[in-house]
């Protein structure tokens, strides 16, 4: 699904506006640059990732540098769930490997909140971990932005 530049990425969302904003945080994370990830949110945004309390971008930054130096070859799906105003709900799965090479398949929900100019001001997250074998991955196309015809969250069966 590719991101029309037409679409109106700020609240209030409407279903298209809400699927193109989850399309570009999907693509954001698969680029698996903290420093261009945190620009999606407010300078101050406040984030609950597990049990960890992560408050503004330099936070952020820090964050997804510890993530992804320690989840590699990571791959996430992000699917809309609801949406209402400035606030959207979101399923995704991610799968990488650890240093061990032990693969993960992770799932969870997200709860976002923006600001009028459409950057992120809360995030919070519920993640569970699965370890997986290699033979059992599910996403598989090479490291950075899904392909528009690979198969989505609910297509997958997860």
């Amino acid at each position: 699904m590719a991101v029309s530049t037409q679409v109106s990425l700020v609240p209030p969302f409407t279903r298209e506006s809400a699927t193109a904003k989850v399309r570009r945080a999907e693509d954001g994370w698969n680029t698996r640059d903290p420093e261009t990830v945190s620009l999606a949110y407010t300078v101050d945004s406040r984030w609950r990732n597990r049990s960890e309390f992560v408050n503004g971008r330099e936070a952020i930054v820090a964050f997804l540098t510890r993530k992804w130096s320690r989840e590699l070859e990571y791959r996430l799906i992000k699917e809309l769930w609801a949406f209402d105003g400035a606030r959207i709900a979101v399923r995704f799965a991610y799968e990488c490997h650890d240093a061990q090479g032990q693969w993960w398949r992770s799932y969870g929900n997200e709860n976002w909140e923006f600001d009028e100019q459409g950057l992120m001001k809360a995030r919070y997250a519920c993640i569970n971990d699965l370890a997986i074998t290699e033979a059992e991955r599910l996403f598989h196309w090479p490291i950075g932005r899904r392909p528009d015809d690979h198969p989505e969250l609910s297509d997958l069966g997860l």
